[in-house]
């Protein structure tokens, strides 16, 4: 007769899992919800310090608005990407950048669409209208170098959050091993 021994081993697959929308899409709501509140909370701080009687701007709303957008778009860009590593369930660091690269790219079109629809929702007129919507250009052209830093410094989080926010799962089988009887 033969003797029969179980033992479980880890497997390694050599072939790339899917990408995994469901975690994608938790990052751009986790991104939104966190930049949406705290950015709310820093436009109340920066506008209710803003001095309206100061003849030069020097350090004022703008600049406070542009350091905090920064700041708040590496926060959030970093949390979004890390929650989008873990929800991945990749085992590397690879797949969690690949993840936390399209997480950037949805929530950035996810912003620049609600700019769009709140610049026609101010100008009163439809989608088509607020293409050229006065309100719209100087919201983009006021970004300049802090649009550009936010951007840049919160694709890097979201791409070092995503991937530090992978955990490795090792899946096991049951191997079942068959000796000689002796």
């Amino acid at each position: 007769m033969a003797d029969l021994a179980y033992r479980n081993e880890p497997i390694n697959p050599s072939f790339r899992r899917h990408t995994d929308w469901g975690a994608i899409w938790a990052g751009v709501f986790v991104f939104m919800a966190i930049w949406s509140v705290f950015g709310a909370l820093g436009f109340a701080i920066f506008s209710s310090a803003a001095n309206s009687n100061a003849t030069s701007e020097g350090f004022s709303m703008n600049a406070g608005m542009g350091i905090w957008a920064i700041v708040l778009t590496i926060v959030a860009m970093y949390v979004a990407g890390r929650e989008t590593g873990h929800l991945a369930r990749v085992d590397n660091r690879y797949d969690g950048l690949i993840h936390g690269l399209v997480m950037f790219g949805l929530s950035t079109i996810a912003v620049i669409i609600l700019a769009a629809m709140g610049s026609a929702a101010y100008q009163g007129t439809g989608a088509a209208g607020s293409v050229h919507s006065p309100y719209l250009l100087s919201l983009f052209s006021g970004l300049g170098w802090y649009g550009f830093l936010a951007l840049f410094l919160g694709w890097l989080a979201a791409i070092l959050g995503a991937s530090s926010g992978v955990s490795p799962v090792a899946e096991q089988r049951s191997v079942r091993e068959i000796r000689p009887a002796a």
